[in-house]
């Protein structure tokens, strides 16, 4: 009995000597009795075969250097098989429809009569191949010396090699009666048409398909049997490939026409993974990664433009509408084919830079001027009886509040695409810089968007972290933050806060001390400790000026001077380098020189100037004291006379505490002196104050006009602003419900968006600043370099100011002319390109 391969048991005897030799007849003889075996061998009747007789004769023709002969003998003997049995077998499978599907028609034929042929046909050729498979195994048992002897001598191939390209050459090239066909063309036809069902949603006899599959995998197209020359490769797979991209090429085409965005996704999600598992159970996983190639090609990058750009399901609604599902297989879809997701940068991108201008776009076209009752410079127009009108809203406040608003809307965006970004698209670092680019881009499109994110964060110093837990707080800073990394002009931004957080400290509006602190030392690691050494010496000011208020009481009170206590006085000593005078109302109180105006103190304030003077100075020799009348309040006990005649209210004295501006107080304290029904002119008061006359006539407005502190009369008697020629008096018959009554504050106490001319001020100030920063900046490098083009300079000097703002090359030229002029620079005569040499 004969084994399968490789199985053989026992030791087999080598023959006798007498054996060895013979005529050639003995060929025939041995030939006779392996021919009678290997017919019985492939009729499947090898149960009663001696495997020691065979073994034999093939060593006997081998021995007797006629290997030659008896590998020729196997091989025709396996072609005359595959011609006269296995071939016609095969071939009556072959029905006319399996011919018609070959050639490209199926009209008439339905899929299920597709179906059976085909697998009728597969079956058959999945047979004939195990069966040739077996046949070979002990085939090769049986000839196994030949094999070793003969095969290896003359380096031919091994027999069940040889077999298998006689079978590749027989069976699957063999021609078809009447046709230019081979059955290779057959078998990958069918199995193409199955798989096409089975795309279309059919099911499909997989096993065969892989039987089929598998048999292709094991032949080669040489008898080298490279791995490279599979007849899978070669031959099965790139049909199947070229089908696939037909195939997928006209279903994208149809989604494109039929469906939306969010089907195409989802139906290319879909493929893929059908894909994917056609290559683990239907066919080879050797084209698992080539099939994925060609569904990314057709499926995604040919028409993913259109697909995007989608009305309803593109990638604008899919962010408008938040579908992050949408978005995450968008994002997993554009992953597959291009590493850089060009496309999904620049759609985001184009998105946030839309929304944002949108955002820009509101406020901007926003008008703030039509508010009716708007009182003058920013004051709150607060009606005398707050229960018959609702508080109105001044054009300033509305916009300071609109301002807000715009960074609100800022903010929602950013959380909106944050939320997207971790979401749907794993915390992409690409998408992360696109999406900080194109925030950055429409934020600094906006031109008072460093007025607008000092003033978000003024709000929240000064109440909108009340209520809040730490966290909640860190929160706000880091949004507030964060928002400050994109502004481009950092030091129009710094010149914005270093106004609002000197409001907040001098009016004691801010809500905490450490969260302040908290925010400038984030602001530190943004922009460097140049931004926030003013800001630290300004917070230095108020803690000492806190330690010098306690002192000087205490020394009064050691004094025992009881005068002198009936005037409590808070004191703050500011560094004048440290605080934005200029932008806390001390504009109108400068010479044309610079200098500042004085005013004029009442005497008890000016006793009380020189008894703190003296104490500051006792300790502090060598310092120069100013005293700001712009700034500062003061709370003012007042009596208001019983008037004769009068009912109610009037007919008795009155008296209330009204906290007024210092200015306010200088003004008020004028009329201690002045008999009943006895009035000061405007140029009056101005002549014993010497307040400037836009801050008087915004002061007199308050005292006089306002109805909420309405402590002088006016005359003419009207709502206008005060001016030369007005009179003003004692206005006896005030009267207020409430006994503590605090005057609107005057223009640069209140923190609000500037006005055109502010702006403009603001703008020429940061410009003079810009331009000896430039100064700075030039020297300094040209100082080290000693000689420098002009195109690497100013390269060098925009690289070391980008961190602060984004230099204007007009005004750096300008700034080298200048330094030309003032003799730091010279220009280097004869050079090729323009260039200049540090003067020391």
């Amino acid at each position: 009995m004969i084994s399968g391969r490789g199985r053989g048991g026992g030791k087999i005897r080598p023959p006798r000597r007498g054996m060895i030799g013979g005529d050639a007849s003995d060929f025939e003889t041995q030939w006779d009795i392996l021919c009678s075996a290997l017919r019985e061998i492939h009729t499947k009747n090898a149960s009663t075969l001696s495997f020691e007789q065979i073994y034999r004769a093939s060593y006997k023709i081998v021995l007797k250097k006629q290997g030659d002969k008896l590998y020729d003998r196997v091989k025709e003997f396996e072609e005359q098989w595959f011609g006269t049995t296995v071939m016609p077998k095969i071939r009556s499978l072959i029905t006319p429809n399996l011919v018609n599907i070959t050639l490209g028609g199926v009209t008439g034929v339905t899929a299920n009569e597709r179906r059976m042929t085909g697998e009728e046909f597969l079956k058959g050729l999945k047979v004939s191949w195990e069966d040739h498979i077996t046949t070979m195994n002990m085939t090769t048992d049986v000839l196994m010396y030949m094999d070793r002897v003969y095969c290896t001598d003359n380096r031919k191939a091994s027999i069940f090699t040889t077999s298998m390209g006689l079978y590749r050459d027989h069976i699957l090239r063999s021609q078809l009666t009447g046709s230019d066909l081979i059955t290779f063309d057959i078998l990958n036809s069918v199995v193409l048409d199955m798989i096409s069902m089975e795309r279309d949603g059919d099911v499909i006899n997989k096993a065969i398909i892989r039987s089929c599959i598998y048999m292709l995998e094991g032949l080669y197209e040489s008898d080298e049997e490279n791995e490279s020359e599979k007849l899978y490769i070669t031959t099965f797979e790139p049909a199947f490939l070229n089908a696939s991209r037909e195939f997928y090429k006209k279903e994208c085409a149809t989604l494109l026409r039929d469906s939306d965005a969010s089907t195409w996704l989802r139906q290319t999600k879909r493929r893929l993974t059908e894909e994917e598992t056609r290559t683990q159970t239907t066919i080879s996983m050797l084209t698992s990664q080539k099939i994925a190639k060609v569904i990314e090609a057709e499926m995604i990058s040919s028409h993913l433009s259109e697909f995007l750009a989608m009305e309803g399901s593109g990638i604008k609604a899919m962010i408008e509408n938040d579908r992050y599902e949408d978005l995450t297989l968008l994002y997993q879809m554009i992953t597959r084919v291009d590493s850089t997701k060009e496309p999904l940068k620049k759609a985001l991108a184009e998105r946030v830079v839309d929304l944002g201008s949108e955002i820009n776009k509101t406020i901007t076209n926003t008008d703030f001027s039509n508010v009716a009752g708007a009182a003058e410079d920013g004051e709150a127009a607060e009606s005398a009886d707050k229960s018959k009108a609702p508080k109105q809203q001044t054009a300033a406040a509305k916009q300071t509040a609109a301002a807000i608003r715009w960074v609100d809307d800022v903010l929602n965006l950013k959380d909106k695409f944050d939320k997207m970004w971790k979401k749907c698209m794993n915390e992409d670092l690409v998408l992360q810089t696109a999406l900080t680019k194109s925030f950055s881009d429409f934020i600094n499109q906006f031109p008072r968007c460093s007025e607008y994110v000092s003033l978000f964060i003024d709000n929240n110093l000064k109440g909108g972290i009340k209520g809040k837990t730490e966290t909640e707080i860190d929160a706000v800073l880091d949004k507030a933050t964060t928002l400050l990394r994109y502004i481009q002009d950092k030091d129009m931004f710094e010149r914005y806060y270093k106004k609002h957080l000197a409001r907040r400290l001098l009016h004691g509006k801010s809500e905490s001390a450490d969260v302040e602190r908290q925010m400038i030392s984030r602001m530190k690691l943004e922009i460097g400790n140049a931004f926030t050494t003013k800001l630290e010496g300004m917070f230095k000011d108020m803690t000492m000026s806190e330690d010098l208020t306690s002192g000087y009481r205490t020394h009064i009170q050691n004094l025992g001077d009881l005068d002198r206590k009936q005037i409590d006085l808070g004191i703050n000593v500011l560094t004048m380098n440290y605080w934005p005078m200029e932008s806390m109302g001390g504009s109108s109180s400068r010479r044309d020189d610079g200098t500042q105006i004085p005013c004029t103190w009442p005497n008890e304030i000016q006793l009380l100037q020189e008894s703190f003077k003296a104490f500051y100075l006792k300790e502090r020799n060598g310092r120069k004291l100013t005293w700001l009348g712009f700034l500062g309040s003061a709370d003012m006990r007042c009596s208001f006379p019983k008037i004769p005649g009068k009912e109610g209210v009037l007919s008795r004295e009155r008296r209330h505490e009204i906290n007024v501006p210092t200015y306010g107080m200088v003004i008020l304290l004028l009329f201690n002196d002045l008999e009943v029904g006895e009035t000061l002119s405007f140029e009056e008061i101005q002549s014993r104050t010497n307040i400037p006359n836009a801050d008087l006539a915004r002061m007199l407005h308050t005292l006089a006009v306002n109805p909420k502190a309405k402590v002088l009369t006016k005359d003419p008697a009207t709502r206008e602003m005060p001016k030369p020629g007005d009179k003003f008096g004692f206005n006896a018959s005030f009267t207020s419900k409430a006994v503590k009554i605090k005057a609107p504050v005057m223009l640069g106490a209140v923190n609000r968006v500037e006005g055109e001319e502010e702006r403009k001020d603001t703008e020429d100030r940061n410009d003079e600043h810009r331009g000896n920063v430039i100064d700075t900046v030039i020297v300094r490098i040209m100082k080290a370099r000693k000689t420098l083009a002009h195109t690497h300079l100013f390269t060098e000097v925009i690289g070391q100011l980008a961190t602060r703002f984004k230099p204007d090359v007009g005004m750096m030229k300008r700034r080298v002319e200048s330094l030309i002029e003032r003799e730091y620079l010279e220009r280097v005569e004869g050079a090729d390109v323009s260039t200049y040499a540090y003067l020391a």
